[in-house]
């Protein structure tokens, strides 16, 4: 009988999928119909949202980060994102690399010179243009591109990543919502926050693409001349797509990450070139200085509305950027908890905030502060001039001030655009993962999104729309912040339970050994130092020892009215306790290849390969081997385990 063909449509969630196209194809109608009515009426809102929420947006992003600190330093940090046994999937540099990348990456190209220089020329309090000024410019600039930014990433790619790689829950922001609605997410509800997180991913990078253009032709007209205008956004659109395309294509391995690694390199080495060719000493101590006074106000800041001064700047720079990282949440979220699988929870915490955060401070420091020193300095008032008239030529701007300036700003043009790539291909792999049953998708299903993205992005560039679909994408923040306070409970019910299974584990009492016929201690030395196994000998060990103890323990079992399986899985047995209502118990031993010391393989083949037992509980793998223990050996271990399961029951309870 031949196999039946799957249908090319079969790993869509129709759900998801149809009601994302069908609102991002009414947005784009209406904006067409009608972008000035639509871009006002957007903009009337997200001022409206912004002046009267300001204080939950500081309120929530003040909330996520003591969170995330909580988590970081309690128990809760030692659980891993998978089952105990599993280890990282990218090495630190590469994942450092991608998570950045995908994060800000662009936005520190955009706003490394611009936002200190406006906020120099207009600050939120004092006089404009002085050194108190520029002072303070440095230190909101930290504020901004901070802590505050990645923890509010680092929240949801944490719960993502926990969820589905510690639980094996779908890879999907409605998975976050598991300990508060259950089995629910599956249904109407989880089907919607994963089109809410849909559209604003599309929206976001399709926004990103459309205002990044910009600057990537200010470069090229800066280097080569070309001329800025819509129809060469409109190619520059088109071939960042392209690039991003073949990206995805290849995959997150082959793809996103090599050009994550690449991307990092280049901005480390445009870094270093302002820093060796600008004053050195100067940006050290300006950097140094700036960073001092962040940490010293991170409080003061965090909870700073601007109320006895009300005049608008807050709603117009830290709430817009407080709303612009929550509706980016969902995508950079789900990409960072895709690469992190293998990390405990404080290693991800502590990487997520801490290490970015480090590499931001350092480039809006010798950034910012090279442009300031221009201005301060060197009387560059032309500088001030340009970033008002058009915030994305800055940099170029900059570098002209400095030697090998085409050089310079040839490595810059081409930093941006890659930068744009890693947005956008990461954008479309994360729309994937939302819209699809699983991971494996088709081809076609991954292009699909990059091609919608670009679409959205030149139509929004012709008609003037993107000024609507920046307010619209800042809009989608609020309601997502709600979300984000139920993934904080969410979260922490979880890990509550966790933590109390782990500490069970380590503090429960067990029965005393009682082994009808001890072994002499040559005994237990043989047994504890037995040369490695073949494969073979291990899986007959499995099958016969292991399988004759399972059966054993399930009929006592049974006869105590519990309902017990054993059940043969990938490489291995495994005996399942029925709990009913309650976390069921897995003992499991695995046929498991195993690297055993070198004193032991001197006289052996090099090449043959070692297996061993190993014990696997519903966690994960235990890291020791049963190999060659008796049936009543097996027995006692497993009634270990159980009784220990028994008492975390009991503590839960």
């Amino acid at each position: 009988m031949t196999p039946k063909k799957s249908n090319w449509f079969a790993n869509v969630n129709p759900n998801v999928f149809f009601s994302a196209v069908i609102i991002i194809g009414i947005f784009l109608a209406t904006v067409i119909a009608a972008p000035n009515a639509f871009d006002l009426l957007t903009k009337q809102l997200n001022s409206w949202i912004t002046s009267s929420f300001s204080w939950f947006y500081v309120l929530s992003v003040a909330i996520f980060l003591l969170v995330l600190g909580i988590l970081a330093f309690s128990d809760a940090g030692k659980i891993k994102l998978g089952p105990d046994h599993v280890q990282p999937e990218y090495s630190n540099n590469s994942w450092f690399a991608m998570l950045f990348t995908a994060g800000m990456g662009i936005g520190l190209m955009f706003f490394g010179i611009a936002e200190p220089i406006m906020h120099y020329a207009n600050p939120p309090t004092g006089e404009p243009e002085t050194i108190a000024a520029a002072q303070t410019a440095m230190q909101i600039t930290f504020f901004h591109w901070g802590l505050h930014a990645w923890g509010i990433y680092a929240l949801v790619g944490l719960s993502l990543a926990y969820f589905a790689y510690r639980h094996n829950l779908p890879l999907k922001v409605r998975s976050s919502l598991y300990p508060l609605i259950g089995k629910r997410i599956y249904g109407p509800i989880g089907d919607g926050i994963d089109t809410f997180a849909t559209i604003g991913t599309v929206f976001g990078v399709a926004t990103t693409l459309g205002f990044g253009v910009t600057q990537i032709n200010s470069g090229l007209n800066y280097l080569f001349g070309i001329e800025q205008s819509a129809s060469t956004q409109i190619i520059l659109v088109i071939v960042v797509s392209i690039m991003a395309s073949i990206s995805v294509i290849l995959g997150v391995d082959k793809g996103i990450k090599r050009l994550a690694e690449l991307n990092l390199i280049l901005a480390v080495a445009l870094l270093l070139f302002v820093f060796l060719a600008g004053p050195k000493i100067y940006l050290l101590q300006t950097t140094l200085q700036n960073t001092g006074q962040y940490i010293s106000n991170l409080f003061s800041m965090t909870f700073n509305l601007y109320a006895y001064q009300p005049n608008g700047w807050i709603g117009g720079w830290t709430i817009m950027y407080w709303a612009w990282w929550i509706s980016w949440s969902p995508f950079v979220g789900m990409f960072i908890a895709r690469v992190s699988k293998g990390r405990t929870i404080r290693e991800f915490i502590i990487g997520v905030l801490l290490i970015p955060t480090g590499f931001t401070i350092i480039w809006m420091g010798f950034m910012g502060n090279s442009g300031l020193y221009t201005v301060l300095q060197q009387a560059n008032a032309h500088l001030i001039s340009a970033v008002q008239l058009d915030s994305s030529v800055a940099l170029f701007e900059f570098l002209d001030t400095l030697p090998f300036a085409l050089v310079s700003k040839f490595l810059a043009t081409i930093l941006v655009i890659l930068f744009f790539v890693t947005s956008a291909d990461s954008g479309a792999l994360v729309t994937d993962y939302l819209t699809a049953k699983t991971e494996d998708s088709p081809l076609w299903q991954r292009l699909f999104w990059t091609i919608l993205m670009a679409t959205l992005a030149i139509i929004l560039l012709l008609a003037g729309g993107l000024g609507a679909l920046q307010s619209a994408t800042i809009m989608s923040a609020l309601p997502f912040t709600f979300i984000m306070l139920l993934i904080c409970i969410g979260l922490i019910k979880a890990l509550r339970i966790d933590v109390i299974k782990m500490q069970s584990l380590q503090m429960a009492r067990t029965t005393p050994y009682a082994i009808h016929k001890p072994r002499s201690w040559q005994q237990r030395l043989g047994l504890i130092m037995h040369y490695p196994h073949s494969k073979a000998e291990v899986e007959n060990y499995i099958a016969t020892t292991a399988k004759q103890a399972f059966t054993s323990i399930a009929s006592e079992l049974k006869r105590r009215n519990l309902k017990v399986s054993i059940d043969e899985v990938e490489h291995g047995l495994s005996l399942r306790i029925n709990h009913r209502d309650e976390i069921n118990f897995i003992y499991q031993i695995i046929c498991d290849k195993t690297l055993p010391p070198s004193f032991m393989t001197e006289k052996m083949d090099i090449e043959q390969e070692f297996y061993q037992a190993a014990v696997y509980l519903r966690e994960g793998g235990q890291n020791y081997d049963v190999m060659e223990w008796t049936q009543e050996d097996l027995l006692k271990d497993i009634i270990d385990q159980y009784e220990r399961h028994l008492y975390f029951l009991s503590v839960l309870r």
